[in-house]
């Protein structure tokens, strides 16, 4: 059984997840974005969607971008 690397858990359903080159093992979705989803700047909530980024700074929606005083950001088409 392979260990999360997030909580420790050992798993028999465990799973990898590339990213960047680096594979990381998790035994559920929260552990994995936990771990690897980024975080909104502004709000510090954790995006699992699409999200935006300016710079290199991720925010969750375009209210947190506003409110960052970032302004001309669109989602990805």
């Amino acid at each position: 059984m392979a260990s999360c690397e997030t909580c420790g858990n050992s798993y028999d359903k465990a799973f990898q997840v590339v990213m960047n080159g680096k594979s990381h093992t998790f035994d559920s979705f929260e552990c994995a974005i936990f771990a690897l989803a980024p975080t909104c700047k502004q709000c510090g909530t954790r995006i699992v969607g699409h999200g935006l980024e300016k710079a290199g700074t991720f925010y969750c929606c375009d209210h947190c971008a506003q409110n960052d005083g970032v302004t001309g950001l669109r989602d990805r088409l």
